[in-house]
């Protein structure tokens, strides 16, 4: 069970990821999670940051959806102005969308990372489904109840992971 909540990668922000590793790596599309991923918790106003950060990736050839548990329809309309496909509802860690949005992307597994700030929704997901996974640091302490709760959960696991030398604690 633990290999399948261990990431690829730990980096503090999406904005350490090293794209030309990614490159490397054969990943040719990203799939993003929203909430303390790319914005605050809740936060659903559009902003510049926000869409220079997408387009980072978008202008070193990455191919990007998003792909959030959250219920609001405003987050398809935010990120569709970018011309970027969200999925919102998705039940992660389920396969379902993720699926999805490999359709949407037109890759394989094997070419897609995940993006997101926790192990038993993001990582778990991506690994499940074969993904390369990056966990980021969350960009907010603001989040929903039942995050926290899985965060005490996960702070032992991210150590254990962490003192065996199989991820690096982030570094900014």
């Amino acid at each position: 069970m633990l290999k399948y909540l261990q990431p690829n990668l730990y980096v503090p922000s999406v904005n350490k990821i090293d794209l030309d590793k990614l490159k490397l790596y054969g990943i040719k599309a990203l799939i993003f999670d929203l909430d303390n991923t790319l914005l605050p918790w809740r936060e659903r106003k559009y902003s510049l940051l926000l869409e220079e950060t997408i387009k980072r990736f978008t202008d070193c050839g990455f191919a990007v959806c998003i792909v959030s548990n959250a219920r609001d329809s405003r987050v398809e309309k935010m990120f569709a102005s970018m011309g970027i496909p969200a999925i919102i509802k998705a039940g992660k860690p389920r396969k379902k969308a993720f699926r999805k949005a490999l359709h949407i992307l037109r890759t394989r597994p094997d070419e897609t990372a995940v993006i997101g700030d926790q192990l038993f929704t993001d990582v778990l997901g991506g690994n499940r489904m074969g993904l390369f996974t990056i966990l980021v640091l969350p960009i907010s302490r603001r989040e929903f109840l039942g995050t926290r709760l899985a965060r005490r959960v996960e702070k032992p696991i991210l150590k254990h992971f962490i003192k065996k030398g199989v991820i690096s604690r982030p570094r900014y």
